[in-house]
């Protein structure tokens, strides 16, 4: 995702979908189409009153886990 920051800013700002980690409670997957069948996924932990970005990655499939929020 190198040089791609914006993008990611925009998948946590305007998600198409939002699902919590089936592993991990406390990890929320931001989805956000970027073409037919490819997501950006921005995957953030919260702890307490805090949250970081984890990781960001393009991907093809929406992991499984609790639908949170969809637009």
């Amino acid at each position: 995702m190198k040089g791609r920051g914006q993008d990611v800013q925009e998948t946590l700002k305007h998600p198409d979908e939002i699902r919590r980690s089936k592993s991990d409670s406390n990890v929320y997957l931001f989805y956000r189409a970027e073409h037919p069948w490819r997501w950006i996924c921005a995957v953030v932990k919260r702890l307490n009153r805090d949250a970081f970005l984890i990781t960001a990655y393009p991907t093809d499939a929406i992991k499984e886990g609790e639908r949170i929020w969809t637009r």
